[in-house]
């Protein structure tokens, strides 16, 4: 993997590279932050019109998957009246098996995503409820983030901001993946990959610090970082 440029949501001056940790945005704002990741795929990058998003949003699985996750997540933590909260649970449940069925995705409500998540291919990713990922990152088909160890040792994994996940990586385990970090293909991570690492290979070994600066491309202009840039 090549060095990268200047990285996504990187500041001059020693400003947050991030949205602050911690910060809860309603899902509603996560879900635009998402589908922004679809529709805008650098700074320059024209405004499309609604026809461009509708046929964009009805061609990627990624968005299908992204917004039922985001319907669930808003049912469970935001919707605050019990009947329409049942209702509603319901029909998250539904569209959760379609889109399981549909796209080979699955990512269960309890599961914390940040917002501008990207899907770049769909099949066979599956993600545990107790995993954390961090805002803007992009995870690829055949991905699996999820549970492994034995007794104390085991645990699950949190990821940082602005982290690439290539086709076929896993991620399991108690581990912790640095903001700006990059997995490589297949790559099997079992430990801790440092901030800006690049970690290849079974099991996964830390080859540079080049970053995800390649792979991760945030539109500001559209994006939450526009505000923490000023």
């Amino acid at each position: 993997m090549a060095r990268g440029r200047k990285r996504a949501g990187e500041t001059t001056g020693g400003g947050p590279t991030a949205p602050e940790a911690g910060h809860r945005w309603s899902q509603l704002v996560c879900l635009q932050q998402d589908l922004n990741r679809y529709f805008y795929s650098s700074d320059d990058a024209p405004e499309p019109g609604l026809l461009r998003k509708a046929r964009i949003f009805l061609t990627t699985q990624g968005c299908w998957a992204t917004t039922v996750y985001r319907f669930r997540r808003y049912v469970h933590l935001e919707c605050r009246l019990p009947l329409v909260k049942g209702l509603l649970t319901v029909a998250g449940q539904v569209l959760n098996k379609a889109v399981e069925v549909g796209t080979g995705i699955s990512i269960p409500t309890e599961t914390e995503i940040g917002p501008g998540l990207y899907i770049g291919h769909f099949g066979a990713i599956f993600l545990n409820g107790k995993v954390r990922i961090g805002s803007y990152c992009n995870i690829s088909q055949c991905n699996t983030f999820g549970l492994a160890g034995r007794g104390e040792k085991a645990g699950f994994p949190v990821v940082g901001d602005f982290v690439y996940v290539a086709p076929g990586a896993k991620v399991i385990g108690p581990v912790h993946v640095g903001s700006h970090a990059a997995i490589g293909a297949n790559a099997v991570v079992t430990r801790d990959v440092p901030e800006n690492g690049v970690a290849v290979g079974i099991p996964a070994k830390v080859v540079s610090l080049a970053g995800s600066g390649d792979f991760v491309r945030v539109c500001r202009r559209k994006s939450l970082l526009a505000d923490v840039e000023r």
